[in-house]
């Protein structure tokens, strides 16, 4: 399992960045927008250049996500796989919807540590690539 290196927070959340993935925790009733996506790009390049990981939304509490910031997050080269947990039907139901803008692999779990190990099997194959 894949070792936590560290958390920053950010106005939106937080993201605790880990040795293969990074788990999102974002605060309750906030609007994301392209912008709080930068935070991500720029993480992404900070700790996993060059080299494949995933990002998995925790969604704990309730937010909106303008769709817009999927079509920049597929632009990660190295982003291999997305991940949505949630229990809220709802959230789930908007996760459906949102994966028609991600070109990267999209899939929903009702527990963190499903959509851990299914990002670890994402990242194991784009490693052997």
């Amino acid at each position: 399992m894949s070792k936590l290196k560290t958390v920053n927070k950010y106005n939106f959340g937080e993201l605790s960045i880990f040795d293969n993935f990074i788990i999102a925790v974002i605060k309750e009733g906030v609007n994301l927008t392209i912008d709080d996506n930068e935070s991500l790009i720029d993480v992404a390049e900070k700790y996993f250049k060059n080299r494949p990981f995933a990002y998995i939304t925790n969604r704990i509490y309730s937010y909106s996500v303008n769709p817009k910031i999927y079509l920049e997050t597929s632009k990660i080269e190295n982003l291999v796989a997305f991940a949505v947990v949630s229990q809220n039907n709802l959230s789930i139901s908007n996760a459906e919807f949102e994966k028609q803008f991600l070109t990267k692999p999209h899939k929903s779990f009702n527990k963190l540590i499903d959509a851990i190990n299914w990002c670890e099997e994402k990242i194991a194959e784009a490693s052997k690539e």
